[in-house]
């Protein structure tokens, strides 16, 4: 059976979309906002990822964090949220009978925050302490710090947490400046899917959402200045493997090349029939961990390769990846590769959305960023007209060694080895 969906929008400007699907036991229901940590300024970088924090602390008729949660896990539900660089996802998912109350906690949390000075205070101390776990993990900061290398000063290239002093300067102020300005119905998407109707959950939406404010959101920050905008960063310190991770300015989230970078990724690293893996893992035995993945947005994206290397051994897995890459740019994939990487992509894009959650992310995310859901057989269909030509092509534009930045966290930083490979001529 074809998954569907119906769109609707209420009249203030929210969005609406349900993804029936009348075989499952549950309903997965989110809400997109189109805020992140890319709007924001230097004084309040972290409020978008803070604000999350905050709406799970209590409203007037649930006035902690223990009664909204008693509330969705008695319902044998579970609830949490996200953010990232241009949008805050808050979502739950309960059985197919709860969804009432699903719809009714989220609405209240968003729009009934208590935004307690005193809870702000404590969760303040919460938020530092997950930015310093992220700096005690390698291989996140690794990542952290490819975003400042690849964009800068930019808001792009700053940590979506915001850091441990900008985090401790927001007030409540902040907080509700922030709604203000981003949380007004034409920013917002309310995305369910599972075993339910599209005309409950307008009924839903109506009850719970609908409050007249119709101001659309602040443009978000252009991007400004040369990428990368720095070659190699990188922080040392005693542990016993270095953590790299090199980027490449790549397609933005619309870009009709995005469904060829997909297949071309594929090629490239991931999995472990992925060049990467065969030639850095199997065949050279420099990494336990290696692969690619690709990141997009409203006008940029990034391709990036991760790996963790013994120190000693960081300038030849860096000169391997970047062999991979340049292969890439000269050759064409052959037709058996091809296939194994079309097959390898359909496949695990079908299964990436076997459940209710995945469905209701998928739409939800879909409809706030690009206005639109595309059909699930439109994407198969596009994935597998990709060729060899197609991939040379994108390979050409987009895997450019001179726009390749790299970061690097372990026990040495040889980052005048590190730069020369950056700037050596094919």
């Amino acid at each position: 059976m074809a998954i569907t969906w119906e769109i609707g929008e209420l009249a203030d400007g929210m969005r609406v979309v349900t993804t029936p699907v009348p075989t499952s036991q549950s309903v997965s229901v989110n809400i997109f906002v189109g805020a992140g940590s890319r709007g924001e300024v230097a004084r309040t970088m972290g409020v978008a990822h803070f604000l999350e924090h905050m709406v799970f602390k209590g409203t007037p008729r649930r006035p902690d964090a223990i009664a909204l949660a008693e509330t969705i896990e008695g319902a044998g539900g579970v609830l949490n949220a996200y953010t990232s660089k241009e949008m805050t996802c808050y979502w739950n998912h309960v059985p197919f009978d709860e969804i009432e109350t699903a719809v009714d906690v989220l609405a209240d949390m968003l729009r009934n925050s208590l935004l307690d000075p005193k809870e702000i205070d404590r969760e303040r101390s919460v938020v530092q302490q997950e930015i310093r776990r992220t700096q005690d993990q390698p291989g996140a900061y690794a990542g952290e710090l490819l975003g400042k290398a690849v964009y800068g000063e930019h808001q792009m290239g700053q940590p979506t947490a915001g850091t441990e002093e900008t985090v401790e300067g927001l007030l409540r102020p902040d907080f509700e400046d922030w709604i203000g300005a981003w949380y007004g119905a034409p920013n917002i998407v309310l995305s369910i899917a599972g075993k339910t109707t599209h005309k409950k959950v307008m009924k839903l939406a109506e009850r719970h959402f609908l409050d007249g404010r119709r101001n659309p959101a602040p443009p978000m920050p252009a991007l400004v200045g040369e990428i990368p905008a720095r070659r190699v960063i990188g922080d040392i310190r005693p542990i016993t493997q270095s953590n790299l991770a090199l980027g490449l300015p790549a397609v933005a989230r619309d870009d009709p090349d995005r469904y060829i970078l997909m297949i071309l990724n594929a090629v490239l690293g991931r999995g472990m029939s992925s060049r990467l893996f065969k030639e850095v893992r199997e065949r050279r035995g420099l990494a336990y961990s290696v692969g690619s993945s690709v990141s997009r947005y409203s006008d940029t994206g990034m391709l990036g390769v991760s790996a963790g290397v013994s120190p000693e051994k960081v300038i030849e897995a860096v000169s391997v990846i970047l062999d991979e890459l340049e292969k890439l740019t000269q050759e064409r994939v052959g037709d058996e590769e091809m296939k194994k990487a079309r097959d390898y992509t359909i496949g695990s894009f079908r299964l990436s959305l076997e459940s209710t959650m995945a469905l209701g992310q998928r739409s939800g995310e879909s409809l706030l960023t690009l206005g639109t859901i595309e059909p699930i057989e439109s994407v198969v269909e596009k994935l597998r007209a990709v060729s060899a030509d197609d991939v040379l092509r994108v390979a050409q534009r987009v895997l450019r060694r001179e726009k390749a930045a790299l970061a690097l966290v372990g026990p040495e930083l040889p980052e005048e080895s590190l730069t020369e490979l950056l700037q050596r001529q094919s």
